[in-house]
C-alpha cells in the first residue's frame, strides 16, 4: 500500500506572507542593511579619513554644483574592487546596487560624469590619492616599507590586434619616398639648368645626396616652383606645354612631400620604439606568455607584504633600464626609502647595482646566470670565462691550456639612460697552434674575455647577499609578495586588459586598480 504524502492540517499556513506593494511607515535605512565590516564600509571610512584637498582643485564653481568628489572617488573604488569597470555599469549599479546606493547618499550622476571624473579630474590626483593610501597603509602597520619586492607583468591595451604598425616598415618606406624625392629634385634642378626660360632663373635650392629632407622643406619647393612657373607663364615667357611640365613635377613633388610628413609624424609617435597601435599610439606590441603579439603596456610595480608601494606604466619592452626611474618613482609617494631591495634577473645590470649602492639600498636583485644550477655547470666547463685564473698584478687570465689572456684595450658602453660601463678586453695571442683552441673559442679569431670590473665586483656582492640567512628568507618572500598582486588583479578581480586609452589615462586607471587591491586585502585583513 502505497504511503500517503503529509499533507497540511486544515487552516495551517504554509507560505510567509508575502505582499510587494505594502507600504512600509517607516522605510529600513540602507545603514542597517551593510554588515559592520564589509569591505565598503573600509572604503568609506578610509577615504573620508584622506586630506586631499587637492580633490575640490579642479571644481571652480558657478553653473549648477557638481557631485562631491569624495562620493565619487568612493564609488569608482569599490567599483574596481567589485570587478565593475564599466562606466555604464557603475551607473546602472548606483541605481540597483545597495552598496553603492549607500555611498552616493543615493544620488545617481550618470555614465558620462563617472567618466569625466575617472579620466579627467582624477588625472592630476591618482598619485596624491595612491599616497594617502600608501601613508593609510604605513601608519597601521600593514607595511614597514623595508624590503622592497619589485617584478613587472604585460597587460593588454585597449587597442585592436590587427592594428599594428611596425618602425622597420616607416623606415622603408620613408626611405623609398626620400629617394624618389631626391631623384625628382634632381631632375628639377637639370631641367632648370638645360632651360632656364621655365624658371626664369638658378637660385632654386637644390638637395644634395646625403642631405635630410624634412616634409616642410619639400612643400616649401613645390611653392616655390608653382609660384616661378606662374610667374614665367603670366609674363608670357614659356609656352603652356612648358608650363604644365613644370607643374607636374611640383604636383608629384608636392604628394611625396605629404607622404614623407605621414613618415615622419610616424616616426615621432614611435619615439625610438618598435611598433605602435594606430588605436591606442601609446601602446607598444609586445609577445605575451601565451605567445601573441598584443598591444599592451608593460607595468613594473614594488610590493610589501602583498600590498602595493609603488608602479610605473612602460612602452617598452625590457624591463632592465626601467629599474632606476621606477625607483625614483617611489618619491611621489612616499619620502621614506626600503632598506633592501628584490628582484629577479631582470634587473640584474650595473647600472642598477651602482644606484642601489650610490643611494644604500641593499641589493638583492639577481643577475642572469646566477641560479645555482646554472653556476653549477659553469663550474664543469673548463672553457668558461669564469674558471679563467685572473692575476690582478699582471691584469691577465690564465686559460686552460695555461697562455696568457692578456689586456688588450679598454672601451666605453653608454646605456639607454646615459649610464657609462667601462669594459677591458682580454685577448689570448696563442690560439693559432693551442690544441685545445677549437674547445675554448668559436669562429678564426683569438680568444677574448670582455671584463667589466664593476660589474664583477657587483654580482660577487650579490651572490653573498643572497647566499646569506636574510637573502635566502628574501628569495623564497620574493615570490609570494612580488607575484601576488599581479595574480589577484588579473584572476581574482578578473582585470586582464585596460579599459582606457592613452599613457596617460593608462596610468590613472593601474593607480585605481593598485588602490582596488590594496584595500580588498585590508578588509580581508580586518574581517
Amino acid at each position: 500500500m502505497e504511503k500517503q504524502p503529509n499533507l497540511p492540517k486544515s487552516g495551517q499556513v504554509i507560505f510567509k506572507e508575502y505582499h510587494q506593494h505594502q507600504i512600509q511607515l517607516l522605510p529600513p535605512s540602507l545603514e542597517e542593511l551593510i554588515p559592520e565590516k564589509h569591505l565598503v564600509r573600509i572604503i568609506n571610512q578610509l577615504i573620508d579619513s584622506l586630506a586631499i584637498k587637492a580633490l575640490e582643485r579642479p571644481y571652480r564653481g558657478g553653473g549648477s554644483t557638481s557631485y562631491h568628489p569624495k562620493m565619487m572617488l568612493k564609488v569608482i573604488i569599490y567599483a574596481y574592487c567589485t570587478k565593475v569597470y564599466s562606466c555604464r555599469q557603475i551607473a546602472d549599479s548606483l541605481q540597483t546596487n545597495i552598496h553603492f546606493m549607500w555611498l552616493s547618499a543615493s544620488q545617481r550622476p550618470t555614465f558620462k560624469t563617472i567618466n569625466n571624473f575617472r579620466s579627467v579630474i582624477m588625472k592630476d590626483l591618482i598619485e596624491e590619492v595612491f599616497g594617502q593610501v600608501l601613508t593609510f597603509l604605513l601608519e597601521d602597520g600593514y607595511i614597514k616599507l623595508e624590503n622592497y619586492f619589485v617584478d613587472g607583468t604585460k597587460l593588454r591595451a585597449d587597442a585592436n590586434k590587427n592594428s599594428h604598425l611596425w618602425a622597420a616598415n616607416t623606415k622603408r618606406y620613408k626611405a623609398g619616398v626620400s629617394k624618389r624625392i631626391k631623384e625628382l629634385l634632381t631632375e628639377i634642378d637639370q631641367l632648370n639648368e638645360q632651360e632656364e626660360i621655365l624658371y626664369g632663373d638658378k637660385h632654386l635650392e637644390s638637395y644634395g645626396e646625403d642631405s635630410e629632407l624634412t616634409s616642410e622643406q619639400i612643400q616649401e619647393k613645390a611653392k616655390a616652383i608653382n609660384e616661378k612657373i606662374n610667374h614665367r607663364q603670366a609674363e608670357k615667357k614659356i609656352t603652356t606645354q612648358q608650363a604644365g611640365k613644370g607643374k607636374s613635377q611640383a604636383r608629384q613633388l608636392a604628394k611625396d612631400g605629404a607622404k614623407l610628413a605621414t613618415y615622419e609624424q610616424q616616426e615621432k609617435l614611435l619615439n625610438g620604439r618598435n611598433s605602435y597601435s594606430k588605436t591606442d599610439p601609446d601602446a607598444t606590441f609586445m609577445r605575451m606568455k601565451d605567445g601573441q603579439l598584443l598591444p599592451a603596456y608593460n607595468i613594473i610595480e614594488g610590493s610589501e607584504n602583498q600590498f602595493i608601494v609603488n608602479y610605473t606604466i612602460h612602452q617598452t619592452l625590457g624591463e632592465t633600464n626601467e629599474f632606476v626611474p621606477h625607483i625614483k618613482e617611489l618619491a611621489r609617494f612616499t619620502e621614506q626609502r626600503p632598506k633592501n631591495v628584490i628582484g629577479d634577473a631582470a634587473y640584474g645590470s650595473e647600472e642598477n647595482y651602482t644606484y642601489l649602492q650610490e643611494h644604500g639600498l641593499g641589493n638583492y636583485l639577481k643577475y642572469s646566470g646566477i641560479y645555482f644550477e646554472k653556476s653549477a655547470k659553469s663550474k664543469e666547463n673548463p672553457f668558461h670565462k669564469d674558471n679563467f685564473a685572473y692575476d690582478p698584478h699582471q691584469d691577465q687570465f690564465t686559460c686552460p691550456a695555461n697562455q696568457a689572456v692578456e689586456f688588450e684595450y679598454e672601451t666605453r658602453k653608454k646605456t639607454k639612460s646615459g649610464y657609462q660601463r667601462k669594459i677591458r678586453v682580454y685577448e689570448c695571442s696563442s690560439c693559432r697552434t693551442c690544441p685545445l683552441a677549437e674547445a675554448c673559442k668559436r669562429g678564426k679569431n683569438n680568444r677574448q674575455i670582455k671584463f667589466s670590473p664593476a660589474f664583477e665586483g657587483y654580482k660577487k656582492q650579490v651572490k653573498e647577499n643572497l647566499s646569506s640567512e636574510l637573502g635566502m628568507s628574501l628569495s623564497k618572500q620574493r615570490g609570494v609578495c612580488a607575484e601576488t598582486p599581479f595574480g589577484d588583479i588579473k584572476h581574482n578581480m578578473g582585470y586582464r586588459r585596460f579599459r582606457l586609452r592613452g599613457l596617460e589615462k593608462v596610468h590613472i586607471e593601474w593607480g585605481l586598480v593598485s588602490i582596488a587591491h590594496n584595500l580588498r586585502k585590508v578588509s580581508k585583513l580586518a574581517a
